[in-house]
């Protein structure tokens, strides 16, 4: 057993070993084009697999896929982009890469990096990545104010056809400046579902029609898109992050001229299902800031079921999610706060999803108080406002009235509740307000808060629309001791990756040390 654990780890080690060789060969290539380093990706891994294979006895192979199961942190940073985002980078490459710096005694190879031919090939890089729509004169306006649209839908397992019309539900009278879609069940919750190797071709489609939807304007037009031109950049939307997690799946979408000030995006997941801790139920916390805010979106599938005590469960969903949602970040830029690292210490945080808090009230007056459309009646027996007005869940969190019927449980392509239809006790469900919508920060305003009528599924969407205040500017801070020899401010990310790696690679290199020290003891 313990050479199972000795040929794992050692192949863990390895592949991230290549994955930070890649990444250093990639830059390097971008660096300098004369550099040249090759690892065979493909054929390297498969070598790995197969030596595993042979290494690891039969008796572990049922331990070893308990722990491919519930390992879900393996992947869980990784998330879909439609191109990389600044800031994104890889804590592990990052820390890698430092440390192959650290090698050179001298910084000669930053020497290298910082010749003039290189300067001149940065500076037109960094141009021409700066050239669509530009931010306001930060000497005219300290903050910028979006719309965002927030929507959440549990689609019942039901993979989308190409005829499900989405602009009904995606499109306002205004287009949005940002988009934030989440999903409950994109997939049947079944048990290979849960266990086995993720289904991300129901995720996929969802992504095509959203993409469709939101930029079918700029398509349909017939002509080819410029996408540095600025009205087109305003009119077309660019996919920031998506992630899925069993049936779990949130995707962001911003607008195109913004897409460039997008940085620090990160994801989070924690699994809250069978055993506490499977996919089935739980979160997807997407993290990134827009400017100088910090942003934090939560896609949920909390705990089911309408017996007493049940909201108990899905309170302690959401403590946990709370406790365990964290997002890795590298080394903070100079002059630039730390990014967050938890849900509560982002600047504007929506939480969405399918909360599954029910009714508090008994099933005839349920039934009697909908016929008379009674809403407000009805919201007096949910779970969530009684839970929250006790201060046991979302303490300070905020959402908007309700004016809407309750969203679950339908009839499939039906307006039918299946309490009206199903008389037996053990099927029926009392209709509730399972889909949510909540919020936490300063600038943060919201203007519409209504459901959607699609009868894809035994739940209807929910969404909203916000506007939010974003900060351009952030506050002066101290000058920093150490200045960079550089004068122009095209070239500012390079010294200050220069001065971060001066600055980590003695920390770096001693916890590097220490732990080779630790495994050889």
């Amino acid at each position: 057993m313990l050479l199972s654990c000795y040929y794992l780890c050692c192949a863990s080690f390895f592949s991230d070993l290549f994955l930070a060789l890649s990444a250093l060969s990639k830059s390097l290539r971008i660096w300098c084009p004369s550099f040249h380093f090759h690892l065979s990706d493909s054929g390297w891994r498969k070598a790995m697999r197969t030596e595993l294979k042979k290494k690891i006895s039969k008796s572990s192979w049922p331990k070893f896929n308990v722990i491919k199961w519930l390992n879900t942190r393996n992947n869980e940073d990784k998330f879909h982009s439609d191109c990389s985002i600044p800031g994104s980078f890889d804590l592990e490459k990052r820390k890698f890469i430092i440390y192959i710096l650290s090698i050179e005694a001298d910084f000669g190879f930053w020497d290298f990096i910082l010749k003039e031919e290189w300067l001149m090939e940065s500076t037109n890089e960094l141009k021409h990545s700066a050239s669509g729509k530009e931010a306001p004169p930060v000497s005219d306006i300290d903050t910028l104010t979006l719309r965002m649209f927030v929507g959440t839908w549990n689609v019942g397992g039901k993979s989308p056809n190409e005829g499900l019309n989405l602009r009904d539900w995606l499109m306002l009278p205004s287009p949005a400046d940002i988009y934030v879609i989440g999903f409950q069940e994109v997939i049947p919750l079944n048990a290979g579902n849960v266990l086995g190797p993720e289904d991300s071709g129901p995720a996929a489609k969802w992504v095509n029609l959203i993409g469709q939807s939101l930029n079918s304007s700029t398509k349909s037009s017939g002509q080819s898109l410029n996408i540095n031109s600025t009205s087109e950049q305003q009119r077309y939307y660019c996919l920031a992050a998506s992630k899925q997690m069993v049936g779990i799946f949130l995707c962001v979408w911003v607008r195109a001229d913004l897409y460039n000030h997008v940085t620090n995006l990160k994801v989070s997941c924690v699994g809250r299902g069978i055993m506490g801790y499977l996919g089935n139920k739980g979160s997807i916390s997407i993290s990134m800031a827009l400017y100088q805010t910090t942003f934090c979106f939560v896609c949920t599938h909390l705990a089911s079921g309408e017996k007493d005590g049940d909201e108990v469960r899905r309170n302690l969903d959401v403590s946990e999610i709370l406790k365990k949602t964290k997002f890795s970040h590298s080394f903070k830029a100079l002059g630039q706060p730390f990014p967050p690292e938890t849900i509560l210490e982002h600047d504007k945080i929506i939480w969405l999803g399918d909360l599954n808090y029910r009714l508090a009230a008994g099933y005839d007056d349920t039934l009697d108080l909908l016929k008379k459309n009674d809403w407000q009646a009805l919201l007096e027996k949910d779970q969530l406002r009684i839970e929250q007005r006790a201060g046991r869940v979302f303490k300070e969190w905020k959402e908007g009235k309700i004016y809407f019927a309750p969203t679950y449980k339908y009839l499939f392509d039906s307006d039918q509740y299946v309490a009206q239809t199903n008389k037996s006790k053990e099927k029926r469900r009392t209709p509730a307000w399972c889909d949510r919508i909540l919020w936490k920060g300063e600038g943060v305003e919201q203007l519409w808060y209504v459901r959607g009528e699609s009868k894809f599924s035994d739940h209807r969407p929910v969404y909203s629309l916000f506007s939010v205040e974003v900060k351009l500017t952030r506050k002066k801070q101290s000058p920093s001791s150490r200045s960079c020899p550089l004068t122009n401010a095209a070239l500012s990310s390079t010294c200050f990756a220069k001065v971060q790696a001066e600055e980590q690679l003695l920390l770096l290199t001693r916890a590097h040390r220490h732990h080779i020290c630790r495994v050889l003891t």
